[in-house]
């Protein structure tokens, strides 16, 4: 089914998302084996960058080198994002010589 290292989950990876982009109707027969062994490599994928973080870190530990920015949660993340420029009113085109009568004329 799936290899043990990265790079050969991750093709299997990709190559089911290719599989299921060029499709125009999902192919439900395969639909359940490409879902299980997707997740079965995604877990893979997932353990093996877990590990490499784990070994980084402890590698620079020490070194004065801030390992703590690569494990930042979503939440530090959101409050560190800037704020949202807010958008000015849009402008109103001044009323030029003899706007103001133009009302007045149709009315009559």
């Amino acid at each position: 089914m799936s290899g043990e290292t990265f790079r050969e989950n991750y093709e299997i990876l990709q190559r089911h998302a290719q599989t299921l982009r060029e499709q125009d109707e999902p192919n439900i027969d395969d639909l359940l084996a490409i879902v299980t062994e997707s997740v079965q490599a995604y877990k893979v994928c997932q353990a093996r960058i877990e590990a490499v973080e784990k070994a980084l870190a402890q590698a620079l530990e020490g070194s004065g080198v801030d390992t703590g920015s690569a494990q930042r949660t979503e939440d530090d993340a959101a409050q560190a994002a800037p704020a949202r420029p807010t958008r000015p009113a849009p402008r109103r085109p001044a009323a030029g010589p003899g706007f103001d009568d133009m009302d007045d004329d149709m009315l009559s």
